[in-house]
């Protein structure tokens, strides 16, 4: 197993709880949490605009572009809710709380997916290991939000 990709997602991780606290503090500062939550999104798309440009590859054609579904289209907006979200509620319950909720709503999303093999992911049935898995999860996140 490398142990590099598991590395970048436990330290990307880290960084969403660590933004969390940036987005609330300059929420904060300013008065208006939702600016904040703007302020987040047109930062990061600054910063990946930068990255495209820096690291080459090019640009998708206009019939690729085409051949997108549409639903396609609006993954930033889910994004931006959970931003949102979490910076409007996380200093309110707490930084554990706000991560383990956040898992727990990851994880069960992921078992439908990979169940019915929705959004391109492959189909990988729930099975009695991974139900042990989320009861396990929910124990702790019971432990935590207590």
């Amino acid at each position: 197993m490398r142990l590099t990709p598991y590395l970048a997602v436990l330290i990307a991780g880290a960084m969403l709880t660590v933004q969390v606290g940036v987005n609330s503090t300059l929420g904060r500062a300013v008065g208006h949490m939702r600016f904040a939550v703007l302020v987040s999104f047109l930062m990061g798309s600054a910063g990946l605009l930068v990255y495209c440009a820096v690291a080459g590859g090019g640009w998708p054609t206009r019939d690729a572009l085409a051949a997108v579904p549409a639903w396609a289209w609006f993954g930033g907006l889910l994004g931006a809710s959970y931003v949102a979200v979490a910076t409007l509620i996380g200093p309110r319950i707490g930084a554990a709380a706000l991560l383990a909720l956040t898992v727990l709503g990851q994880l069960l999303a992921a078992l439908l997916i990979d169940q019915f093999g929705w959004l391109g992911f492959a189909t990988q049935p729930i099975s009695p290991t991974k139900l042990a898995g989320v009861a396990l999860l929910l124990g702790g996140v019971g432990l935590i939000v207590r």
